[in-house]
């Protein structure tokens, strides 16, 4: 089983940057996952997609509201992926989650095998 741990989340000020981590445990080859993504949900909101990145390729996917302000990247020797979040507005507030999948980068969370706990990103002055 895949695991997925966050990190990087806050409070931050309108304007501010923060850069979140997933952490993926296990061997990602073993677990044959292909792509990783990031998503979040706002309270009432539906969970929304933001980026992804496919494993082992130079595939990444981005969404076009963040675009020009978020990125994503990955660490291949850690198994991590990162958000680097600039110019963040107070609707960037929400829970950020982590995803898997065992096949390419998709938007659809439903098409995401495994998930994080998430990690709560709050932009407020």
């Amino acid at each position: 089983q895949v695991q997925l741990v966050e990190s990087g989340g806050g409070l931050v000020q309108p304007g501010g940057s923060l850069t979140l981590s997933c952490a993926a445990s296990g061997t990602i080859f073993m677990h044959r996952i292909a792509a990783m993504a990031w998503f979040r949900q706002a309270p009432g909101r539906e969970r929304e997609f933001l980026a992804a990145v496919a494993w082992g390729a130079p595939v990444t996917r981005l969404a076009d509201s963040v675009k020009g302000r978020f990125t994503i990247s990955r660490d291949d020797a850690k198994n991590t992926i990162y958000l680097q979040m600039y110019n963040l507005e107070p609707e960037d507030t929400a829970v950020y989650y982590c995803a898997a999948r065992k096949r390419g980068a998709t938007t659809g969370p439903n098409e995401y095998d495994y998930w994080g706990r998430g990690t709560q990103v709050s932009v407020s002055s």
